[in-house]
C-alpha cells in the first residue's frame, strides 16, 4: 500500500453563524490536497493573531506547534507530496456587515405587534358588547311580543292636541305676516329718517357755506361802515369849519360896512338901501348854508338808517352764527372728550397688549429652553443608544469570534481525535517571542501547527508553500484566527472582525 497513492478534493463549507442582532454568514471554499498511503500525516499552519476577547494574541508573540514523533515510534518523513493548488475565491475578503437599522426595525414590529393587539382585543370586547346588546334587545322583543295590546283613548288626546297645536300655528303665522308688516313699515320709517338726516347733514353743509359767505360779508359791512363813520366825522368836522368860516366872513363883512360910510353924491338924487342888500346877501347865503346843512343832514341820516337796518340784519346772522358756533362747540368739546376717552382706552389696551406680548415672549422662551433641554437630553440618549449598540455590536463580535474559536478548536481536537485512532506520533510544540523558539512535546499525529503575528506574515510567501510539504494558503485581511485542519469535513466558522489572515495547510514538516 505504500506505493499506492490517491488524490482527494475537500470542500469546506462553513456554518451558517447568526447572533441576536446579525445576519448571517456564510462561507464556503476548498482545499484541494493530496496524500499518500501508508505516507506520514501531515501538519497545519495558522499565522496569524487571534480575535479580541481572549486566546491567543497575535502582537510580538509566534507559538509554533511541530508535531514529531511521539513515544518511542520515530517520526517519519513523508514521501514527496504533489503541487497544491489554491482556490483563488477564498482570497476575496469577508464582508460581514451589521444592518444598523435591524434593531430600529425589530421595535417597530414589536410595536406594531402591541398596536395590532390592542386593535384586536379593543375588536373583541366590542363584539361582546354588541352581543350583548343583541341578546338584551331580543329579550325586549320576545317581552313585548309576548304582552297583550290593549285599545286606549290616546289617539283622540294626542288629536286634540295636535288641532291646538296647529290652532296656536296658525296664530303665530298671522302674528309673524303683523310682524313682517310692521317690520317692512319699520325699515320704510327708517329709510324715510335716513332720507331726512342726508338731507339735514346737506343743510348742515350749505348753512355752514352760507356762514362763511355771511361772515365775510358781515366783515366787508363792518368795514364799510367803520369808512363811512370815518367819512361821517370828516363830513361834520368840514362843516363845522365851513360854518365857522361863514360866520367869521359874515363878522367881517359887518365890520367892514359897519367902519366904511360913504358918501355918495349923485346927481340923479337916488338912493341906495344898503340895509336890504346886505339883509338879502345874508339871507341868500344862510340859505346855502341851510340848504347844504339839510342836505347833509338827509344824507347823513339816510345813510345812518341803511347802516342801521345793514346791522340789524347782519346782528340777527352775528347772533344764529353764534349760536351755531356755539353748538359747534360744544360738539366738538364733547368730541373731544370721547376722543380722549378712547385715547384712555387705546393706551389701557396697549398696555395689555404690551403685557401679552411680553408673557408671550417670555412663554417662548421657556418653552424654547424645554426645547433646547429636551433636544439635548434626546441627543445625549442617542449618543447613549449609539454607545451601547456599539458596545453590544462589540459583544456580539466577541462571542461570535468565541464561538467560532470553541468550533474550530472542537472541529481540530476531533480531527485529531480521529488520528490518534490511526497513530500516534509526537509533537513538539515550540513557542518564540522575536525569533526564538521554545519547544514542548504534544501527543497526536504527525501535525505541525504554527502561530505568528500579523508582522512576521510576510515570511510566509507562496513558494514557500508549494516548495513545502501539500499545504494551502487560505484568504488574506482577515483580523481572527482561522484554522484548517487535514481532514476537516464540517465548515470552518470564522468572525466578521478578520485584517490579516493567513492560514497555511501542511503535510509533513512545518515552514519556517
Amino acid at each position: 500500500m505504500s506505493n499506492m497513492s490517491a488524490r482527494r478534493h475537500t470542500t469546506f463549507t462553513s456554518r451558517t453563524v447568526a447572533g441576536s442582532s446579525t445576519p448571517a454568514v456564510r462561507q464556503s471554499f476548498g482545499v484541494t490536497h493530496a496524500y499518500k498511503a501508508g505516507g506520514a500525516v501531515g501538519g497545519v499552519r495558522m499565522v496569524g493573531g487571534h480575535a479580541a476577547g481572549g486566546g491567543f494574541s497575535g502582537g510580538s508573540l509566534d507559538y509554533g506547534y511541530r508535531v514529531g514523533g511521539w513515544g518511542n515510534r520515530p517520526a517519519v518523513c513523508p514521501p514527496l507530496l504533489t503541487e497544491v493548488v489554491v482556490n483563488k475565491s477564498l482570497l476575496t475578503p469577508i464582508t460581514m456587515e451589521i444592518d444598523p437599522n435591524y434593531q430600529h426595525i425589530r421595535t417597530e414590529e414589536k410595536e406594531q405587534i402591541k398596536v395590532l393587539n390592542n386593535r384586536f382585543a379593543s375588536f373583541i370586547d366590542k363584539v361582546r358588547f354588541l352581543e350583548q346588546q343583541n341578546k338584551m334587545l331580543e329579550t325586549k322583543w320576545s317581552l313585548l311580543q309576548d304582552q297583550t295590546t290593549a285599545r286606549s283613548n290616546i289617539d283622540a288626546m294626542f288629536e286634540a292636541y295636535i288641532a291646538n297645536l296647529r290652532r296656536h300655528l296658525d296664530t303665530l303665522g298671522h302674528e309673524k305676516l303683523r310682524l313682517e308688516g310692521d317690520l317692512n313699515n319699520m325699515k320704510e320709517l327708517v329709510e324715510d329718517f335716513k332720507h331726512k338726516y342726508e338731507d339735514e347733514i346737506n343743510k348742515r353743509n350749505d348753512c355752514e357755506n352760507e356762514f362763511v359767505l355771511i361772515k365775510k360779508d358781515s366783515d366787508a359791512a363792518y368795514m364799510a361802515r367803520v369808512e363811512l363813520e370815518a367819512t361821517l366825522d370828516n363830513l361834520n368836522d368840514e362843516i363845522h369849519f365851513l360854518r365857522k368860516l361863514y360866520d367869521m366872513e359874515l363878522q367881517e363883512l359887518q365890520s367892514q360896512i359897519q367902519d366904511t360910510s360913504v358918501v355918495v353924491e349923485m346927481d340923479n338924487s337916488r338912493n341906495l338901501d344898503m340895509d336890504a342888500i346886505v339883509a338879502e346877501v345874508r339871507a341868500q347865503y344862510e340859505d346855502i348854508a341851510n340848504r347844504s346843512r339839510a342836505e347833509a343832514e338827509a344824507w347823513y341820516k339816510q345813510k345812518y338808517e341803511e347802516m342801521q337796518v345793514s346791522v340789524t340784519k347782519y346782528g340777527d346772522d352775528l347772533k344764529s352764527s353764534k349760536s351755531e358756533i356755539a353748538e359747534y362747540n360744544r360738539r366738538v368739546t364733547r368730541l373731544q372728550t370721547e376722543i380722549d376717552l378712547i385715547k384712555g382706552q387705546r393706551g389701557q389696551l396697549e398696555t395689555q397688549i404690551a403685557e401679552a406680548e411680553e408673557r408671550g415672549e417670555l412663554a417662548v422662551k421657556e418653552a424654547r429652553l424645554r426645547l433646547r433641554e429636551l433636544e439635548d437630553a434626546l441627543q445625549r440618549a442617542k449618543q447613549d443608544m449609539a454607545r451601547q449598540v456599539r458596545e453590544y455590536q462589540a459583544l456580539m463580535n466577541i462571542k461570535l469570534a468565541l464561538d467560532i474559536e470553541i468550533a474550530t478548536y472542537r472541529k481540530l481536537l476531533e480531527g485529531e481525535e480521529s488520528r490518534l485512532a490511526h497513530g500516534i506520533q509526537a509533537i513538539t510544540i515550540s513557542k518564540h517571542t522575536s525569533g526564538h523558539y521554545n519547544s514542548f512535546p504534544l501527543e497526536t499525529s504527525g501535525v505541525t501547527l504554527e502561530l505568528r503575528p500579523p508582522s512576521m506574515i510576510g515570511s510566509v510567501s507562496s513558494h514557500s508553500i508549494s516548495s513545502s510539504s501539500h499545504s494551502s494558503m487560505l484568504t488574506k485581511d482577515i483580523k481572527g484566527p482561522i484554522i484548517v485542519t487535514k481532514d476537516i469535513k464540517e465548515p470552518i466558522a470564522m468572525t466578521k472582525d478578520i485584517k490579516e489572515p493567513v492560514a497555511v495547510l501542511q503535510n509533513g514538516a512545518a515552514q519556517e
